[in-house]
This record gives structure tokens, C-alpha cells and sequence, in this order.
């Protein structure tokens, strides 16, 4: 039997505990499962992704009538 370590915050292994918990998991099941799951599907279980804009980013990418500039460098003089 191997022994795997990682490091990660205390917020995010907290959280991970606690969602495993109500699945009837521990987290090492949960990192069991998922090095399985990467074997029998030879890669990744799952397509990762960023994370969701918020609502208020969601509101103004989608503004009508909002300004819109040609390219980053345009928009970065308004910060000078």
C-alpha cells in the first residue's frame, strides 16, 4: 500500500470533508475514486473548466450599449 501527501488550505480541505461527508465518503475515498475513475477513462473523469462569471460580470458583459474598445491596448490608456 503507497501512502499519497498533498498541500492544500485548511478552507479547501475543510470543505472537501464536509461535502464527502454527506456523500457517506472520506476524502481519502473520494481521492481513491478519483485515481480510479483517471485509470479506467485514461484520462481526466471530467472537462475542467474556470471558474462561472458572477452575476454582476454575467450583467455587464452582456450591457447593450455599453463601450466596447478594439483591442487591450485601447482599453489600458484609461488606466493611465
Amino acid at each position: 500500500m503507497a501512502t499519497l501527501q498533498t498541500r492544500l488550505s485548511e478552507d479547501l480541505k475543510a470543505q472537501a470533508d464536509a461535502l464527502f461527508k454527506d456523500m457517506g465518503l472520506t476524502t481519502t475515498d473520494a481521492v481513491r475514486m478519483f485515481l480510479t475513475q483517471c485509470i479506467n477513462q485514461g484520462g481526466l473523469p471530467f472537462q475542467p473548466r474556470g471558474k462561472r462569471p458572477n452575476s454582476e460580470t454575467l450583467n455587464a458583459l452582456n450591457e447593450k450599449n455599453g463601450t466596447s474598445y478594439k483591442s487591450v491596448e485601447e482599453l489600458s490608456e484609461l488606466w493611465k
